[in-house]
């Protein structure tokens, strides 16, 4: 009879111990699929918004008059960037390099549009470029960067992206931040970023901010998910 009880008591907790497996495991997808949808239309808004298109073809336009081949290179570089968000927009995890790879197209466009107001320096070691990272997660932050700081020649915007170990990566820009009107949304990109390393590594970035600069370090994973 005791036999019995305690048959029955394991195989009840042991049920319940399943289902709780699988309703955390549906909760953690259905939060990876909001967070999936939230990084998608963060990069659809790129694609469609209409000052990005504008600004790029205007420089296009002004580009082929003055050098065909520079055009030629902007041409090549905006047609990478627009490829690269509707191939990897939708995937939960890419590799470092390819991020790294899109990320020079990007900054390509942005340095003949804004010219040198803002600066870049990247450097990662090779062996950091086979560790994965959500996709867009660079572009996310150079585009907080952007969005929230001056551009000026005379005291450009310093952007830069290093690893200080294989698993360690660090995005770091100069303050020199613009005015915004009382009620202004800020960090919509990073607060996506966040959590989507809160769903696929349970370690999201470490923001360090001081009076000069800002800095996201990032913990960069081993393998896909």
């Amino acid at each position: 009879m005791i036999i019995s009880i305690n048959t029955g008591s394991y195989l009840i907790n042991n049920w319940v111990n399943t289902e709780t497996q699988v309703a955390n495991h549906k909760l953690r997808t259905a939060e990876w699929k909001q967070a999936s949808v939230e990084a998608e239309l963060n990069a659809l808004k790129l694609q469609l918004n209409p000052h990005f298109i504008f600004n790029n073809l205007s420089v296009l336009s002004e580009l082929i008059l003055e050098d065909q081949q520079l055009g030629y290179a902007y041409s090549e570089s905006f047609s990478k960037v627009y490829r690269f968000l509707l191939v990897n927009s939708k995937k939960n995890i890419i590799l470092l390099e390819e991020e790294l790879k899109f990320l020079n197209s990007y900054i390509f466009l942005i340095k003949h549009r804004i010219g040198q107001g803002v600066h870049f320096e990247i450097d990662v070691q090779e062996e950091s470029k086979n560790m994965y990272i959500p996709p867009l997660t660079l572009q996310l932050l150079i585009e907080n960067a952007l969005k929230h700081n001056k551009t000026d020649r005379k005291n450009p915007l310093r952007i830069t992206i290093r690893t200080s170990t294989q698993h360690i990566l660090t995005v770091e820009n100069t303050l020199s931040l613009i005015e915004k009107p009382e009620g202004y949304s800020t960090g919509i990109g990073l607060t996506n970023i966040i959590s989507r390393f809160n769903l696929l590594s349970k370690q999201p970035p470490e923001i360090v901010t001081s009076t000069d600069s800002f800095k996201v370090i990032i913990h960069l994973m081993e393998y896909d998910r």
